[in-house]
C-alpha cells in the first residue's frame, strides 16, 4: 500500500512538471512525450507517405505552387510570431509542402511542419484566402503541439514504467497516433483541440496576410461540400459541427483581425 502511494506520487510529480505552453492561447498541455522523437518520426513517415507507389504527388503546376505560396507565408508568419513571443528555440520546424492528387477533401500537417494537401480541396478552397483558412488550422496543430499531448494522454494511461520509459527515450509515436500505408490516416484530435486549432489557425492566416472574415465563407463552403458527399470530409470526422464551429469562429474573429495587415 506505501508503494502504492508512492508510485503514485511520483506519477503526480511527473504529470505536473510535464506541462507546456501552447503558443497564444496559453493553455496548459499535458507534455510526457519526447518532441524531437516525435518529430523525427514524423519526418520519416512523411517521407514514406510521398515515396509511397500508391500515392501520387503533383510535382509541378499552378496548384503546387499556390500551395507552397500560400504554406510559405503562414510558416514565415508563424515563426515571426514565435521568434517575437519567447518561443525561439523551442522549435524545430522543417517546413515542407506538397499537393496530393486525390478527389478526398483534405489536408493535415504532421509535427515539425511536414504539410500536405489533396487535390481535392482546391476546388472547395477557391482562393488563397480559402487555402490559407485550412492550412493555418492545420499547421496550427503543429505549432500547438497536438500530436504530442495526444501521445501524451495515451503515455498517461499506461503504467509508470513504460511512461517513464516513453517519456525519456524515442518510442514509435507516430506508429501509434497515425496509420502508415497508403494512405495516411489522420490522428484524431479532441473537440477542444480543433476548436483551439481553428483559433489559431485564423490569427496565423491573418499574421501572412489574409482576411480572417474569409473563414466563414470557407466553412459554409465546406458545409455544403459535406452535404453533397453524404459523409463528412475526412479531415472533419472529429471536428465540432458546422453551427458551433461558425459560431465560435465568429467569437475569434475580432483577435485575429487585430493582427491583419493588409
Amino acid at each position: 500500500m506505501r508503494s502504492l502511494r508512492i508510485l503514485s506520487t511520483i506519477l503526480l510529480v511527473t504529470i505536473m512538471a510535464a506541462c507546456s505552453t501552447v503558443p497564444l492561447t496559453g493553455r496548459r498541455q499535458l507534455s510526457l512525450a519526447n518532441s524531437d522523437a516525435i518529430q523525427q518520426e514524423a519526418a520519416q513517415a512523411y517521407r514514406q507517405f510521398l515515396n509511397d507507389p500508391k500515392v501520387t504527388v503533383v510535382r509541378s503546376g499552378s496548384d503546387l505552387q499556390r500551395v507552397r505560396n500560400v504554406g510559405g507565408r503562414i510558416a514565415r508568419a508563424v515563426e515571426t510570431y514565435l521568434n517575437q513571443n519567447g518561443y525561439a528555440g523551442k522549435y524545430n520546424l522543417q517546413w515542407e509542402f506538397n499537393l496530393i492528387q486525390s478527389k478526398d477533401i483534405n489536408a493535415w500537417a504532421m509535427p515539425g511542419g511536414k504539410v500536405a494537401v489533396y487535390t481535392g480541396l482546391i476546388p472547395v478552397a477557391q482562393t488563397d484566402a480559402g487555402l490559407a483558412t485550412v492550412m493555418g488550422h492545420e499547421i496550427a496543430h503543429a505549432i500547438a503541439r497536438h500530436a504530442e499531448e495526444r501521445y501524451s494522454q495515451m503515455m498517461g494511461a499506461q503504467a509508470i514504467g513504460g511512461i517513464v520509459g516513453a517519456a525519456t527515450g524515442g518510442s514509435q509515436a507516430i506508429g501509434q497516433l497515425y496509420g502508415l500505408g497508403g494512405q495516411l490516416a489522420l490522428l484524431k484530435y479532441g473537440r477542444s483541440q480543433e476548436t483551439e486549432a481553428d483559433r489559431l489557425g485564423l490569427v496565423f492566416m491573418a499574421m501572412a496576410g489574409y482576411n480572417p472574415d474569409n473563414a466563414l465563407t470557407f466553412w459554409q463552403r465546406m458545409a455544403s461540400a459535406k452535404e453533397g458527399n453524404g459523409t463528412p470530409p475526412e479531415f472533419l470526422s472529429t471536428h465540432p459541427s458546422d453551427q458551433t464551429r461558425i459560431s465560435q469562429i465568429q467569437k475569434n474573429l475580432p483577435e485575429a483581425r487585430r493582427y491583419y495587415k493588409p
